[in-house]
């Protein structure tokens, strides 16, 4: 007979990963699956950093996730001695004149203050001048402002994977990498998983499949999501000096509405001169799958993003691209997440925080998936069903 599991989680990245340990250290038997062997690049959990945040311009339900998180990173650092966090600051800039939104969210600027004053988070609005004097690397036009806090910062994906999946491991979870799920179903008290190596049943699946999710739905709730193909760019200093502009402690991460047609967001320098200094923006328009997907940049891209995002907002920053890298998010409507159980299947939990700014808030997210399986008590999850409809949405959204 198949080996019966308390939960089931398909697909081990950032929600996954984190889901998987939080089960395990609630005492669950757990099987994990993943058709990877993660972290690995053809998700949406890779490139060396993430923003975190707890001012969340997308609004003020998002704050707690990312503060269950931050905890939760801390916690692990400490049991395992390694660095997954990184307190240097965020800013979020705008300015006169017509801007990109933000996820969705025409005044970003103020819609992070007014998520900080929410959470009673201390923070400043720096002018154009205060942002020159203390952070030289960027080259801010008149009229710009800035929101800053110094809880923010950033968070190193691929170790913060690796060790939740360690803990969830140590702590007897089962974990089978590089194993394609084909098929689930739920039938009675169960949900069965087919693989291309076995067949497994569970009291209760997860299903945190990022990008590949709309392949395990029906049209009707796959048409909920769209695949997008995103480019994160590391561009060389153009000299020691220059580099030295984006440490840690003399250049936060940010979020930059300048006035071109997406918004720019990045981080300090977390290497050498010769490691580049990581910058990217963010597109919503053309969709794509993770077998589709074109997994390189080309030059004249690289070019582009140099000339119209790079050079004109950080001088300090040459052309020559030393990387790149290939990521892609799972976007919902006015950039929300989905966190629900199925329609058709109740024993089946669908988690989709993504739509571009979901690995700050996994962590929290991992435990609420957790709670929600086991049939634990957990924060309200309202806002993120497949039937909610935020204020102001069009019938058709």
């Amino acid at each position: 007979m198949p080996t019966a599991y308390d939960v089931a989680v398909l697909g081990l990245g950032a929600m996954g990963a984190a889901a998987a340990y939080q089960l395990a250290k609630r005492g669950a038997k757990v099987l994990g699956i993943d058709r990877y062997s993660p972290p690995h690049e053809f998700g949406s959990s890779h490139g060396d950093t993430r923003i975190t945040r707890i001012a969340c311009g997308e609004g003020p339900e998002y704050s707690a996730f990312a503060e269950s998180s931050h905890k939760i990173w801390r916690d692990l650092e400490g049991e395992l001695g390694i660095e997954l966090f990184t307190q240097n600051g965020i800013l979020v800039i705008c300015g006169p004149g017509e801007r990109p939104s933000s996820h969705g969210v025409p005044e970003f600027l103020s819609a992070t203050v007014s998520a900080a004053q929410q959470a009673k988070l201390g923070h400043e609005i720096l002018d154009a001048e205060r942002i020159r004097t203390r952070y030289p690397a960027f080259n801010v036009a008149h009229g710009d402002e800035a929101y800053h806090d110094d809880v923010s910062g950033f968070v190193r994906p691929e170790r913060c994977i690796t060790a939740q999946l360690q803990k969830a491991r140590a702590l007897g979870a089962e974990l089978h990498l590089n194993e394609k799920v084909i098929s689930f179903d739920q039938t009675g008290d169960s949900v069965t998983l087919k693989t291309d190596k076995n067949t497994y049943h569970a009291k209760e699946l997860i299903v945190a499949a990022g990008p590949w999710l709309p392949g395990f739905l029906k049209p009707a709730l796959a048409d909920r999501f769209k695949v997008t193909r995103q480019v994160l760019y590391w561009f060389r200093a153009k000299g020691a000096r220059e580099h030295a502009q984006f440490s840690p402690d003399r250049c936060p991460v940010y979020i930059w509405q300048v006035p071109a047609p997406q918004v720019i967001y990045g981080f300090p320098a977390t290497g050498g001169l010769e490691d580049g200094v990581k910058i990217a923006t963010e597109q919503d328009h053309t969709t794509t799958t993770p077998d589709a997907v074109a997994r390189a940049a080309s030059a004249e891209e690289i070019r582009a993003m140099h000339e119209t995002y790079v050079g004109p907002y950080f001088p300090g920053l040459s052309s020559a691209c030393v990387k790149h890298s290939v990521c892609l998010y799972t976007q919902v409507a006015r950039a929300r997440f989905i966190i629900d159980r199925h329609p058709d299947a109740h024993r089946v939990i669908v988690a989709s925080p993504c739509s571009g700014h979901g690995f700050k808030h996994s962590a929290g997210i991992g435990e609420l998936l957790a709670q929600m399986a086991l049939g634990l008590q957990h924060r309200d999850i309202t806002r993120f069903g497949f039937g909610y409809e935020p204020p102001g949405s069009r019938s058709d959204g």
